[in-house]
């Protein structure tokens, strides 16, 4: 399915201040977005040092508000509006129901942790076009979206490195999710026309330069995702710790490939390949950014492949759904306007990326849903992005 139906940046926000209005029967005082993410290259290295190039894509989630007068915030989401969120603000936040919340009530800790404290109450209305469970992150949006709008509410602004950091603790402390920093990063770093390399060992980001407007990127998502109850996605980040252990190394970014070798026959043939796939794609992420600075995109789109192979048969965070979906876009190939493709996010289903050429990107498009459909019998979500601005407040 080709998602371009969905709604636009203007028009999710002109929906969501018309339903407030609506709903609260005034006009909102605040209003902020925060973008969604794709990463283009640099998988499942984030939580080893690693570098990653992820782009804040035109799909966000939104809020809006007004001060209500009272010690309490409350969130009510347009996609679960039946599950309205009261977060007392008068005591230090702590996980509650319902869950969706909870990401936002760890940002508002980190909020009462920094002593921007007590923050006066408000409504707020949330609205969203990403599309859930697609692997863009869509929850990183959110706990971005609520720093921002207590930045907003509280005139008291974060550095947004401290902001990345705050939102990531939230994720982990009351979301239950031990992610890396990209999600939050590219969302607060994301620059339009570029995409962000983060250093996941510096915790420092920087804008790459992505301004060839022959060129577009294209997110398929497969609509699949497996569940992982043996534990797998755990047992493979063990693995690389392991193999750090062997190697003797404080960090991945210490490590060369003739390190490696040197200490193959003291891992297990799994471990061995995890670590390989660790130390190339740390190498193919900063070959990418450079390509991309230079305008060389048919070579990112080399590395990409590379990349998707790696994590196949490598890291084996593959699955056949994505498989099928990258393979389709390999197929159209150069001279179809594909210049590069492979899985994103952490894998087992979820998304592909694809480096494109704009001209043709209807008709890849069109092409890889059909072939997708056709060999899973699943209608996939494939829309064409660019390369936005992070997290901003505006006017409501």
């Amino acid at each position: 399915m080709n998602q371009e139906n969905a709604l636009g940046y203007e028009e999710l926000k002109a929906a969501l201040i018309t339903e407030y209005e609506n709903q609260y029967g005034t006009k909102p005082l605040w209003f902020v977005a925060a973008p969604a993410r794709v990463n283009l290259i640099g998988e499942h290295i984030d939580y080893c040092d690693g570098f990653v190039l992820p782009l804040a894509i035109d799909r966000h989630v939104m809020m809006a508000a007004s001060p209500n007068g009272t010690d309490e915030a409350l969130f009510t989401s347009l996609m679960l509006p039946d599950q309205p969120a009261v977060i007392p603000l008068d005591e230090r936040p702590k996980i509650g129901s319902p869950s969706w919340a909870n990401i936002i009530r760890g940002v508002f800790y980190g909020f009462y942790q920094k002593d921007i404290w007590p923050i006066p109450g408000f409504d707020t209305l949330v609205h969203s076009n990403v599309p859930l469970g697609a692997g863009l992150s869509s929850s990183a949006a959110l706990g971005v979206a609520a720093a921002t709008m207590i930045e907003s509410v509280s005139g008291l602004q974060i550095q947004p490195k401290n902001k990345g950091l705050l939102c990531q603790a939230a994720e982990h402390q009351f979301a239950g999710v031990p992610c890396g920093i990209m999600d939050q990063f590219a969302s607060i770093f994301g620059k339009k026309d570029h995409m962000v390399l983060i250093d996941c060992r510096s915790e420092e980001a920087q804008a790459v330069p992505f301004t060839d407007d022959s060129v577009t990127v294209i997110i398929a998502n497969t609509c699949v995702a497996h569940e992982l109850s043996d534990g797998s996605y755990a047992n493979r980040r063990k693995q690389t710790e392991i193999a750090l252990s062997v190697l003797g190394k404080d960090s991945w970014r210490e490590v060369t490939m003739d390190d490696l070798l040197a200490k193959q026959s003291a891992m297990s043939e799994q471990v061995f390949r995890k670590a390989r796939h660790v130390v190339t794609e740390i190498d193919r992420t900063q070959q990418a950014a450079l390509a991309l600075s230079r305008g060389e995109t048919e070579t990112v789109g080399e590395l990409m492949a590379a990349s998707h192979r790696s994590l196949r048969d490598d890291f084996e965070v593959s699955c056949e759904e994505l498989d099928i979906m990258v393979q389709a876009a390999w197929d159209i190939g150069p001279a179809g306007g594909v210049l590069g493709s492979r899985m994103t996010g952490g894998g087992f289903g979820g998304s592909t990326v694809t480096l494109a050429r704009k001209d043709d990107a209807q008709q890849i498009i069109a092409t890889m849903a059909s072939v997708y459909q056709e060999k899973t019998g699943i209608e996939p979500e494939i829309f064409a992005t660019t390369a936005v601005d992070g997290a901003h407040a505006v006017d409501a």
